[in-house]
């Protein structure tokens, strides 16, 4: 027999069973039916209960539903529903599946839920009146169930998610964690400066079309950076064996996480599938806050999350800049007794007293993971980690970083006349950042996409190297290669593209070459991409120097460009090219490293007429000086 709740037994199923009661004659028959009534209303009365609550004179109703035995001192959860929704609806349908309920994961983990019913079904997301509320449910709770007041958590749906946001900001002392889903402030959200670090999981669906996924990551930005989380996220994909991501930014200060649970082409609505149940997302998010927090906190201030340095040498023996680790760390009930510095496993610094920096000398090649444990005077500790990058080879795959739709990898920043990003950041929806194009028939899957808004010379651009996007390239002498493949984005009538080699310290180009795209996408990531071409761009390199790589939009109002792949290679490291003898013979093409022809004839044996440098005559590589 299926199991029936306040909910979902109406009026008219009673109907029925009295109905089918009144009509048998048979008395065996009518006792067994008195028997089902009286279990049902048992039932009924175990489940959540319609409760009510006068708030600033007005009549405020809610659901709340405790386990059995119920002991003090257990969490409260306070989840709202969307505009134009009930509690009912809520608990009963968004939250309920064949084989997990929201009252099962409270029977489990021993804590309350309420479902509280907003005013005309809708939730005033800016003034007090529903904080009032959830304040007056907060003391409803410590009276009836004696729930600890450190561990109250706070989470809405749709326009309860938007509900959630404005509440971090008016009641961050009552609230321990946040979980908005699929909901954030239509407007943009905000951070108090006073308000102090919060933890937040917004868990959204990509393709939800009331509202978009593509807010979700903005809203959240706000709060990485009042956290002081690491801007560059961990990634778990296929989390729990599902398609969805969950992203997580953290530790910041205090501990704690900012988390962003991406479900794939789930639209709006709330996930209750076996694998990834919202119910059980939400509460594992947030039983690890409490507002009377015991633990130090530590958090890296230098050097920046995947800082990465390029070395183009002809072998390993390159000079690797030093690296200072700076971390701040506090405890809230003592002190911090010492910060223990690690590269991996190996322990290298400990200090007892601010300011917590350490100078790592002449670090080896490859990936280094810094640690910093901080220990309280309690022995509870705190753990922090920044990976820095310092890569020594011939070849690099810089699209390999093209991963994720609407942000700007690192190493790369972006300029179209009006607004500078750098690299990584994300949460993009319009302007230069990374495309994902969905199309089957595609030449690459993500591109980054780069414009020029007011056809001002050298504004548009993308550019790989520059300070603010914490990436540096070090190129050895020697003949490089540069292979790329790039489109247009929606200029129907072709953009040229320049692309520079350009010192880092005074961006003088010492070697260029311009490109015109065979292939316009059409302003639609759906559409397809083929036919595009592979380049190939051979420079040289005199001296040892940071570099960029640029690559400047046409001159014109909205030029833009698309790079889909990008590898430079070192062909061959010299210490300078001694060939100066020409062949008075030559009658082939003679072209520059830029691709450009030379018409000018060989005069004599010294390469009279010819530019300094590298040229290419009869297909070999000839120095001039």
């Amino acid at each position: 027999m299926k199991k029936y709740n306040i909910f979902q037994l109406s009026n008219f199923n009673f109907q029925l069973f009295f109905i089918f009661a009144c009509i048998n004659t048979n008395h065996d028959i009518m006792k067994r039916l008195t028997s089902l009534l009286l279990l049902v209303a048992i039932c009924l009365t175990a489940s959540a209960q319609l409760q009510k609550l006068t708030v600033n004179g007005t009549e405020r109703t809610y659901l709340a539903y405790a386990p059995k035995n119920l002991a003090a001192n257990r969490p409260l959860f306070i989840f709202c529903h969307g505009y134009n929704q009930d509690a009912g609806w809520m608990m009963n349908n968004e939250f309920k599946n064949d084989k997990v309920s929201m009252e099962a994961v409270c029977d489990t983990a021993k804590f309350v839920i309420i479902f509280p019913n907003g005013i005309d079904k809708s939730w005033d997301t800016g003034g007090d009146r529903d904080i009032n509320f959830v304040k007056a449910l907060i003391d409803q709770m410590v009276k009836q169930y004696k729930i600890d007041r450190n561990r109250v958590y706070l989470g809405g749906f749709s326009m309860g998610g938007m509900f959630t946001y404005h509440a971090m900001n008016k009641i961050p002392d009552l609230i321990a964690a946040f979980v908005p889903v699929s909901g954030y402030p239509m407007g943009g959200a905000s951070a108090n400066a006073n308000v102090r670090p919060i933890p937040i999981m917004q868990i959204h669906g990509t393709g939800d079309d009331v509202c978009a996924f593509s807010g979700a990551q903005p809203a959240l930005n706000v709060w990485i950076k009042h956290n002081g989380c690491p801007t560059t996220a961990k990634v778990v994909s296929n989390y729990n064996g599902f398609n969805c991501k969950m992203h997580t930014w953290g530790p910041g200060k205090d501990g704690v996480e900012v988390k962003l649970l991406e479900l794939a082409n789930k639209g709006h609505w709330i996930c209750k599938e076996t694998q990834v149940y919202t119910g059980k997302e939400m509460w594992n998010f947030c039983k690890r806050y409490s507002l009377n927090f015991t633990a130090p906190s530590v958090s890296f201030t230098s050097p920046y999350p995947g800082t990465s340095h390029l070395f183009f040498s002809p072998d390993n023996s390159v000079n690797i800049p030093s690296v200072q680790l700076t971390a701040t760390a506090s405890d809230p009930n003592g002190k911090v007794a010492q910060v223990d510095f690690y590269d991996g496993t190996e322990l290298i610094a400990t200090l007892t007293q601010a300011p917590y920096t350490f100078t790592v000398e002449n670090p080896t090649a490859g990936e280094h993971t810094f640690k910093a444990i901080a220990t309280d005077n309690d022995g509870e500790t705190a753990e922090a980690t920044v990976v820095v990058n310092y890569k020594v080879g011939r070849s690099h795959m810089f699209h390999n970083d093209f991963v994720e739709s609407g942000s700007i990898p690192l190493g790369w920043t972006t300029y179209d006349g009006a607004e500078r990003r750098s690299g990584f950041s994300n949460g993009y929806s319009s302007g230069s950042r990374v495309l994902q194009f969905t199309s089957s028939t595609r030449d690459f899957e993500y591109g980054l996409y780069f414009r020029n808004q007011n056809g001002k010379q050298r504004v548009g651009y993308a550019k790989y190297g520059l300070a603010a996007s914490h990436s540096t390239l070090t190129l050895s002498p020697g003949v490089y290669m540069l292979r790329y493949r790039m489109c247009n984005w929606n200029n129907p009538e072709a953009a040229p593209i320049d692309i520079c080699v350009e010192k880092k310290n005074d961006g003088q180009a010492i070697a260029s070459t311009t490109y015109t795209p065979n292939v316009n996408i059409g302003n639609d990531v759906s559409k397809s991409i083929k036919g595009t071409r592979i380049m190939t761009f051979e420079f040289v390199v005199k001296e040892e120097d940071d570099y960029l790589l640029s690559f400047y939009a046409a001159d014109k109002e909205w030029g833009d460009g698309v790079i889909g792949y990008l590898m430079l290679a070192a062909k061959e490291y010299t210490s300078g090219i001694e060939h100066t003898s020409l062949s008075t013979k030559g009658k082939g093409a003679i072209y520059n490293l830029q691709g450009q022809r030379i018409f000018t004839p060989l005069r004599g044996g010294d390469g009279g007429g010819l530019p300094k440098g590298l040229n290419i005559i009869d297909g070999k590589k000839i120095w001039v000086k």
